[in-house]
């Protein structure tokens, strides 16, 4: 475990992560990235030259599976961490909105549940699980789909809720959380979720498999590419109607107002 600490560490200096006496609400869902992150904060909250607390909570999504709550209740008891819970109908959700992105009005929705607990019961910060590879992941799918060059930060402040979200675990490789979980013995749970495996985000994931299968550096150059710098060659943004006439004036010589 050290020198996966030591890249948790890395990540809470370098992007400010973590202040004294934050209190962070864990956004644990029971899969393997979000038993790992609970596990190593509850670690790290002993040796933090900032102290902070911790707490758990999950999001009961109705999707027909049983609410595994017994077994989640037993993994923050032995970690000594507070545990609760709360039951947001997804699949109406779903139902009732007008978007076809299935997986984002869940996102949307569970956020919004977090975040209120969060703020209702003194939390300043949550924690998701998000990992490298979702990062890439997310960063190509805004490329192709939205056709913008974005993703998700390691620390997003939100000004409407008064919460910071907060990723610890966005230097690891989903493949190194795998063999961590594994070495730790900590026991995932079933992805309740019927769109798992059927999303825009499991195209991505396939999409940088193949790349990664012809050329390993393929991985670290589209990394590299979510990094801002002096390094980036874009295109000015699309003027308006009245920006591009007003050039089109100055072009033929009129004077400008």
């Amino acid at each position: 475990m050290k020198e996966a600490l030591s890249r948790v560490w890395r990540a809470i200096i370098e992007f400010e992560l973590i202040e004294a006496n934050d209190r962070i609400l864990i956004g644990l869902s029971g899969g393997k990235d979000s038993l790992l992150l609970a596990y190593i904060l509850s670690v790290l909250r002993r040796h933090s030259p900032q102290p902070f607390t911790i707490g758990a909570f999950t999001i009961d999504t109705r999707f027909g599976e049983e609410f595994p709550r017994p077994a989640l209740q037993d993994f923050c008891d032995r970690l000594a961490i507070p545990f609760d819970s709360t039951t947001v109908d997804i699949p109406r959700a779903i139902a009732a909105s007008s978007s076809q992105d299935a997986c984002a009005t869940c996102a949307f929705f569970r956020r919004g549940a977090l975040n209120r607990v969060a703020r209702e019961h003194g939390y300043n910060k949550v924690a998701l699980a998000h990992h490298h590879d979702d990062a890439v992941e997310t960063f190509l799918m805004s490329l192709f789909y939205s056709g913008r060059l974005k993703t998700f930060l390691p620390k997003t402040p939100q000004e409407r809720s008064g919460v910071t979200i907060i990723r610890p675990l966005v230097y690891f490789r989903e493949a190194e959380i795998i063999d961590l979980v594994d070495r730790l013995g900590l026991q995932p749970l079933k992805n309740p979720c019927p769109y798992n495996g059927n999303t825009k985000r499991q195209e991505a994931k396939e999409l940088l498999r193949s790349f990664e299968a012809k050329d390993p550096e393929y991985y670290r150059r589209i990394s590299a590419a979510m990094r801002g710098g002096d390094s980036a060659e874009l295109w000015p943004a699309e003027p308006s109607r009245y920006d591009l006439k007003g050039k089109y004036l100055k072009f033929r010589g009129y004077p400008s107002k």
